[in-house]
This record gives structure tokens, C-alpha cells and sequence, in this order.
């Protein structure tokens, strides 16, 4: 019986793109979820085996990662937990002969990090790097998903209302990073032990986005910057009183302007063959829900 590739995170931004890109490739796919729903079934309509588990349950990675050769390894960042199951997975792993991980980690993950959240994915490396199944680290930049977020915001005050002053970075799509897993998973040994930093095409300001916007769907669209303690209500209260990624966001809202998030480079295009996507492509990719 041929092995498969597990997906974890296997219904979110990184994970279904990564999962639509292997099936291409005509490699089988287990698939992680959380729960069970339209999504998962959407999934399994695709010949895509679903399995439904959380990550933070040793025993249950145990039995997922069996007869798996390379799994993608992504921990949600909105919650803590991240290092003991990183552990668990790197040990289930180990177990069940796992050829290798792709883990998706994030560009300002390092050990002095002020975010807990990235601090914890910079030890989730460490964990990954120490138990000698070999590893990928990915780390991107902001999502282009962000401006998403923003559609409540965009409809109803016209704005983009971010914390990010006027720092430049290149947004890079969920649809690249996808590309770049199933391209990793489907041939692994070269990337073996190697840490790739994401970014999209161009670095652009929140105010170029704006504009772009503007430009797409027809009327003008503004970016009000707010300082980072003016942004912490708003946070707040649209994460529903999450102290944790609430911490995070505030966090890397700092290391934006302080210029971690900025950069660009050709890993997409190597990895994958082709350039990523543009953030005006993007948007009028979803100009109908930025309407």
C-alpha cells in the first residue's frame, strides 16, 4: 500500500491549497481537521481521506501519522500548546518512520521574540531540529488573507484600520505557501533541514493596498493607522477577549514596524516554478467580497 502525505490544518488557508496541489500531483492525502463539517466533506468528495483529531492528543497523532511518509505540521496560532504537541508530533513521527515534516513556523520567530506566540514557534523548531526526522521550517510573512479580515471594516468605514504605521512588506497568499508545501512534500530530501522565509512578489504600505483596493472595486478606500495601544480594544474585542493572541498580534504589530516582516526573495519561484501571486491578482481575485 502506498504511503501517504498527511495534512494537518487541513481546512484553513495553507492546509486545503496545499492538499488541491498534491491531488494534482496524484499523491494520496490524509487529511487533519478539527472537526468534521462541509468543509471536511468537501475534502473527502475529492478522494481525500479525512481523519478527525487535535493535535494536542498524543495518542491520537500516534494512530493518524501511521503508515504516513511526509506530513505538514500546523499548529494554530490563536491558542497556546504549540511546544508540547510539536513534541508529540516529532515523537509520533519518529515512531511510525515519518520521512519527513514541512513545519510552518513564521518570519519573526526567534528566541527573543516579545510575542509568546512566536517565541513558542521559534522553540517548536528547536523541538522538530533535536528529534532527527528530517524538517522544513517555513517561515512567511503577513498572509495577503489580512486584508480578508478587513472586509467588516472595508464595507462599512471604507478603511483599512491597522496598526502597522507605513512599513512596507510583500503579503504572500495562502495559495503560494500551498504551492510550496505540496512542492516540498512531494520531494522532500533536498530541503531536508533547511529554513525557508516567505514572502509574496513586491513589498508594498498598507496605503498601497488601499489604493489597489480602491482601484478594483471602484470606490476609495483609505488607510487609517492607529497606534498599537488604540488598536489593543480593537483587537480585543474582535478576538473575544483572547489574551494570548491578543499579545501576539500586538506583539508583531512592533516587529512590523521595526522591519521583521519586511524582505523579499525568490524561494517561491525556486521551490515551485512559478512567482508568486501579486496582491492586485489578489484582490481581484476576491473583489466580490470586498464589494
Amino acid at each position: 500500500m502506498e504511503k501517504k502525505v498527511l495534512i494537518t490544518g487541513a481546512t484553513g488557508v495553507t492546509g486545503k491549497h496545499a492538499i488541491a496541489n498534491l491531488l494534482k500531483m496524484n499523491i494520496p492525502v490524509r487529511a487533519l481537521v478539527h472537526r468534521l463539517d462541509e468543509r471536511s466533506e468537501a475534502l473527502a468528495a475529492q478522494g481525500v481521506e479525512v481523519v478527525e483529531g487535535d493535535l494536542s492528543d498524543f495518542n491520537r497523532i500516534g494512530e493518524v501519522l501511521q503508515d504516513i511518509r511526509a506530513a505538514y505540521y500546523l499548529f494554530p496560532i490563536q491558542v497556546p500548546g504549540i511546544i508540547e504537541s510539536t513534541a508529540y508530533f516529532a515523537q509520533a513521527a519518529l515512531e511510525n518512520g515519518v520521512e519527513a515534516i514541512v513545519n510552518m513556523s513564521q518570519v519573526p520567530a526567534r528566541r527573543t521574540s516579545v510575542s509568546h506566540g512566536s517565541q513558542n514557534h521559534w522553540v517548536a523548531e528547536r523541538v522538530f531540529d533535536k528529534f532527527g526526522v528530517p524538517v522544513t521550517h517555513l517561515k512567511p510573512t503577513f498572509f495577503a488573507e489580512w486584508l480578508l479580515y478587513s472586509i467588516r471594516s472595508i464595507k462599512t468605514q471604507d478603511a483599512l484600520i491597522y496598526p502597522f504605521g507605513d512599513v512596507a512588506y510583500a503579503p504572500i497568499t495562502g495559495e503560494d505557501q500551498g504551492r510550496v508545501i505540496a512542492s516540498i512534500l512531494s520531494n522532500p530530501a533536498p530541503h531536508a533541514g533547511k529554513t525557508y522565509p516567505l514572502f509574496g512578489l513586491e513589498e508594498l504600505t498598507q496605503y498601497q493596498i488601499a489604493d489597489m483596493v480602491s482601484e478594483v472595486i471602484g470606490r476609495k478606500i483609505t488607510y487609517q493607522p492607529v497606534e498599537i495601544p488604540d488598536f489593543e480594544p480593537i483587537l480585543r474585542t474582535a478576538m473575544r477577549g483572547n489574551d494570548y493572541f491578543t499579545q501576539h498580534i500586538l506583539a508583531v504589530a512592533q516587529d512590523c514596524r521595526d522591519g521583521y516582516f519586511s524582505g523579499t526573495n525568490n524561494y517561491v519561484e525556486e521551490i515551485t516554478g512559478q512567482k508568486p501571486m501579486s496582491m492586485m491578482d489578489f484582490i481581484v481575485k476576491y473583489k466580490t467580497a470586498l464589494l
